[in-house]
């Protein structure tokens, strides 16, 4: 221990090791998958934080922690946005760094007190929540890569999403990592932390056992078009025609929708009417409408949109969709005066892409009621809970990871829609143009085999439909209430803790005995 105390000395060691320590927990994610490790991969980053000599320090053990988790989150990004990666890791790095602060005032090397611990269990839980609803809005660049996530394919996991979704995953994962560090590193408090242990898994057992589960009240076909990557010169109209083709073999196969990924359709069809006569060509020989994905200029207002749009055997039905996140420097930059040198240095978006106003719930034929989101929108738990709220019965992402094809990056975004599926009781689609395409059930459960990155083909899936709705969807972020609540009670004691000393009067000084004489009498004042 001592050799290891002598080599954190050094000020740019100690954040080396918190880069390292903060990286750990993307090995849960996939493309590895060691979900199992999510729950003692903040132990290291937990015991490096609670050694730092000064509570400065721990401010930059939790900002450094948080460069190396972001950084390992978003690794994919590097070869497009090239050095902005690492700017974009520092900024959202920053976020934990009060964090940190929170870990060392509670877990300090000096030896925590079992009372101190049991709020630990609490507060630092409670903070990281905070952390992750922060960096979580759409400008910071959206909750990917939030704890519980890595939980997408663990069935008790799954109940607790239809609880209190991936937040509550998320709250219960940080106290069993405080617990374990706490167990490891502190041997004079394990009582409180074998407590916390033994709540977490009463909780879960508690999800499991009295969570409704959905009631499967009837099964549609979904089939999905996946047509692979298509570079070069004139892709637009050759990915079509490919997608034309797979869809043409659908034709018999009994679907009651047809969806086709993001970015799908490279022209507005307004201006393209060869592309929406061929399009409901196909939709009349499989019998069936069909979800497509246009990226273009619109024809009846300026700008660029992503939209969803239902096309039927007269052409599109007029049922549309305009995407409202869009994903920060890939279809727009935020602050353009300030950071358009991004464009100079990697791949970001040369022209800002228009956002839609509102959500959409289609009728998408044979009584079928969808909400779709597009690409990274399905990460954001609230969207697919108000579309659930709305009344849609099936859940589609249209997604295309076509740039990030040898990294990471397709198979997490597809197990993020198990997330979603669980948390609302409604089955998801994740539609892509390359892959991964998968279709998950109302409980969050796997419907057949994924379409890997590697397949060009086209699926249809047996998905059951419930009409249930899941204490998450009725009663929504409740997590962040209870964490804000944590947070104020912990903030109002420490500010009463702090004042009381100074409220306090000050206590009487004590009297004067009178001077006495050589021969024991009384001196008389005066005298």
């Amino acid at each position: 221990m001592k050799r290891i105390s002598h080599w954190l000395a050094s000020p740019w060691r100690r954040s080396t090791a918190a880069v390292l320590a903060g990286a750990l927990p993307v090995l849960a994610f996939p493309e590895p998958s060691l979900w199992w490790f999510a729950y003692v991969a903040l132990v290291p980053w937990i015991a490096l934080i609670r050694t730092a000599p000064t509570g400065k320090r721990a401010l930059y053990d939790g900002w450094w922690g948080g460069f190396g988790f972001m950084l390992a989150m978003h690794h994919w990004l590097l070869p497009n946005l090239h050095v902005f990666t690492f700017v974009i890791a520092a900024l959202l790095g920053a976020l934990w760094a009060p964090w940190g602060w929170l870990v060392r005032r509670f877990l300090a090397s000096s030896g925590p007190s079992p009372g101190r611990v049991a709020a630990a269990l609490l507060v630092l839980p409670s903070g990281w929540l905070m952390v992750e609803l922060v960096r979580s809005w759409e400008g910071l660049g959206g909750p990917w890569g939030v704890l519980g996530s890595s939980q997408w394919q663990v069935e008790p996991a799954l109940r607790l999403a239809s609880v209190g979704g991936v937040w509550l995953i998320s709250f219960l994962m940080v106290a069993v990592n405080v617990a374990v560090a706490v167990l490891v590193t502190v041997r004079s408090s394990r009582v409180p932390a074998v407590a916390g242990l033994t709540a977490t898994a009463v909780a879960t057992s508690a999800a499991w056992m009295w969570s409704p589960r959905p009631d499967v009240q009837d099964r549609v076909r979904i089939a999905v078009v996946q047509p692979g990557v298509i570079e070069g010169a004139g892709k637009a109209d050759r990915r079509f025609d490919r997608e034309v083709q797979l869809t043409r073999e659908l034709a018999g196969r009994g679907a009651d929708l047809i969806v086709w990924g993001e970015s799908s359709v490279g022209f507005d069809l307004g201006d393209r009417p060869d592309f929406a006569r061929r399009l409901a060509a196909l939709s009349r020989e499989t019998g069936t409408n069909i979800l497509v994905n246009v990226d273009a200029r619109r024809s009846d207002k300026p700008g660029i949109y992503k939209s969803s749009i239902l096309v039927g055997r007269d052409g599109p039905t007029g049922a549309r969709y305009d995407k409202m996140r869009l994903v920060p420097f890939g279809e727009y930059i935020p602050l353009r005066s300030v950071l358009g040198w991004a464009t100079s240095v990697g791949k970001a978006a040369a022209e800002d892409r228009r956002r839609g106003t509102q959500q959409v719930v289609m009728d998408a034929g044979h009584g079928l009621r969808i909400g779709p989101m597009v690409c990274f929108e399905s990460a954001f738990p609230d969207m697919s809970r108000n579309l659930a709220d709305d009344g849609a019965e099936v859940l589609v992402a249209q997604s295309a990871t076509s740039t990030f094809q040898q990294s990471w990056a397709p198979e997490q975004h597809a197990s993020l829609a198990a997330l979603r599926a669980a948390e609302t009781g409604r089955p998801m689609v994740h539609a892509t143009l390359t892959g991964v395409s998968a279709v998950y059930g109302p409980s969050g459960q796997r419907i057949g085999s994924w379409l890997a990155t590697s397949e060009r083909t086209s699926a249809v899936y047996e998905v059951p439909l419930s009409g249930d709705t899941t204490p998450y969807v009725r009663f929504g972020d409740w997590p962040f209430l209870a964490a804000l609540l944590i947070m104020a009670a912990w903030g109002a004691g420490a500010g009463i803790r702090t004042l009381r000393p100074r409220l306090r009067p000050p206590a009487p000084e004590p009297p004067v005995p009178p001077v006495r004489t050589t021969r024991g009498s009384p001196a008389r004042r005066g005298h």
